[in-house]
């Protein structure tokens, strides 16, 4: 036993955006997720937290930039490396619907050993991986 509790994960990640209402905008009817949360903390924050429509995985919380250090790590919050990974069950489906709703993908289709996968960018230009993993 490492004395950690047995059952912990990850629950959120903090993804710095420039506006609020535009990232919601955009995750909501570009990647097709949930506004879980947007609520008001005073002082013009927010609480916004989105996640995808069924529930699964990671939610993001939407923290729009408060100062120039966090401004300067916006599209740019892991040096040029993919980012997030948006796993699905039909790469097919989910990428045809990402491209007519305007999603930019930095390259074609692959297949790779570990399953269907292209590099988006989100609306700052984050890399993100949309995957269908080899079941």
């Amino acid at each position: 036993m490492t004395g950690f509790a047995e059952n912990r994960r990850v629950a959120t990640v903090a993804l710095v955006v420039a506006n609020y209402d535009e990232a919601i905008s955009w995750y909501v009817d570009r990647l097709g997720f949930s506004l879980i949360e947007d609520a008001d903390l005073g002082g013009g924050k927010r609480w916004v937290t989105v996640a995808p429509a069924n529930g699964q995985g990671a939610r993001l919380l939407l923290a729009e930039a408060a100062d120039d250090a966090q401004r300067d790590s916006i599209g740019n919050q892991t040096g040029g490396r993919v980012f997030l990974f948006l796993e699905t069950d039909d790469f097919v489906r989910d990428h045809a619907a990402m491209l007519a709703k305007g999603v930019e993908f930095r390259e074609a289709p692959r297949h790779e050993a570990y399953g269907t996968v292209a590099v988006f960018a989100d609306l700052h230009g984050n890399l993100w991986d949309l995957i269908e993993p080899k079941r």
